[in-house]
């Protein structure tokens, strides 16, 4: 609970505040880093740092939980703080790395706002943080119990078993635990970190979701060639999977972590995607068909084209093999492969959602955004509405 004292000095100051968050963040993490360089091997990726997509969900983030906060003081952002306690679990996040955070945050938010932090300021403005701070840490804690790992170490060795080019730019990997012991257990639609060493000598770090049943013993996790756009560089860690990974080669994965996962109701189930976002799909597939599932499932994706849909001909066999399960495909470039796929973009009209199913969504922001209005314009409840993001969730907190 938010004191009546910091609540009101919040409100006051929050549009101050968040009008910063991004020069706040910016500063934070160019001081951390120059400071604590260690926190670039293995903790943080440096592509999210380059792009600002970090940056930018930290301020969101801390924005979001000063306006729930404010909204009704008694109560948490659950699904805010879910998520993150989630992606912190995938890295290793302890709980003395918080202290670390608040060092350079707060340090940060003096320089930027100067003379406007006063005691007052920095004192309300220090409880949102712990209070943040202190659910996430009990979360995370909870998280690594259920894992059946010490907190943050979260890390294993496997061996890549076999490897499956998808399409051009998507390669499969099937692992096995290389210490023989039995894989951990995960759940359909979850995700774990990959480690791997630069050739810098720096470690860098990617999740991925799990691809394939997570029941099974081996796991798979489906990699995308990420290209640098508008500037970006190209992604550090999909690239030297593509070119250096193969058949006997050992990976370091994390235990398995997310929020997003296949429920075990009875209620009808719709999977969307666009692009690589069908990874956690196909996982929820693989674990229904396992299942021998009877749930009315409509499986929808929209890709560039046939050849550039990962794990088609996966997915349309696994729906053929559940008795009540469709697949619509929307193609912006259709091909011979599937006559039957729709032109163009997504587009939900006449598709006969139900209004009573559990929605799994995953693709780019802008995708699940407008495919989300149109749920929502359909009449599915924006709580039945799950999505994944790839990387840091700058779609935090409103749409949760």
């Amino acid at each position: 609970m938010l004191s009546e004292e910091s609540a009101a000095v919040v409100r006051a100051t929050l549009p101050a505040v968040a009008g910063a968050l991004d020069e706040i963040t910016t500063r934070f993490y160019d001081t951390m880093f120059r400071d604590r360089p260690e926190l670039l091997d293995g903790m943080f990726n440096r592509g999210n740092q380059a792009s600002g997509a970090q940056r930018r969900a930290l301020a969101g983030s801390i924005a979001g939980f000063a306006k729930a906060l404010l909204a009704d003081p008694d109560t948490r952002p659950d699904a805010l703080l879910s998520r993150i306690a989630h992606k912190h679990a995938a890295v290793g996040l302890t709980d003395d790395q918080y202290t670390i955070v608040h060092k350079y945050l707060f340090g940060a938010i003096a320089e930027v706002l100067g003379e406007a932090v006063t005691p007052e300021v920095a004192a309300a403005w220090d409880e949102v943080y712990w209070l943040m701070a202190g659910a996430l840490i009990a979360r995370e804690a909870r998280l690594y119990h259920e894992a059946g790992v010490e907190p943050g170490d979260i890390w294993r060795r496997w061996t890549v078993v076999e490897r499956h080019e998808e399409t051009d730019d998507v390669v499969s990997f099937l692992l096995r635990p290389a210490d023989g012991g039995p894989a951990p257990r995960a759940r359909a639609g979850q995700y774990v970190s990959v480690r791997v060493l630069m050739p810098d000598g720096v470690h860098q770090l990617r999740q991925y979701s799990l691809s394939s049943d997570p029941g099974d013993e081996l796991r798979r996790i489906t990699v995308k060639r990420v290209a640098g756009a508008d500037g970006a560089p190209d992604g550090e860690v999909s690239r030297l999977l593509h070119e250096r990974i193969g058949t006997g080669d050992e990976l370091t994965l994390s235990a398995p972590f997310g929020d997003v996962a296949l429920d075990d109701a009875d209620t009808p189930l719709v999977l969307i995607s666009a692009g690589i976002g069908c990874t956690p799909m196909v996982g929820m597939l693989a674990r229904l068909a396992a299942l021998g599932s009877t749930r009315r499932i409509l499986v929808l994706h929209a890709d560039g084209s046939p050849a550039e849909h990962a794990l088609r001909a996966e997915t349309r066999e696994a729906v053929d093999g559940l008795p009540d399960a469709e697949a619509v495909f929307w193609y912006e470039r259709p091909g011979a492969e599937e006559p039957d796929a729709r032109s163009g973009l997504m587009d939900l009209t006449g598709i006969g959602v139900p209004a009573d199913a559990t929605v799994y969504l995953c693709g780019p922001l802008p995708f699940m955004r407008t495919v989300r209005g149109q749920l929502l314009g359909a009449g599915v409840p924006a709580r039945a509405v799950h999505y994944e993001v790839f990387g840091p969730d700058l779609w935090l907190p409103g749409a949760a």
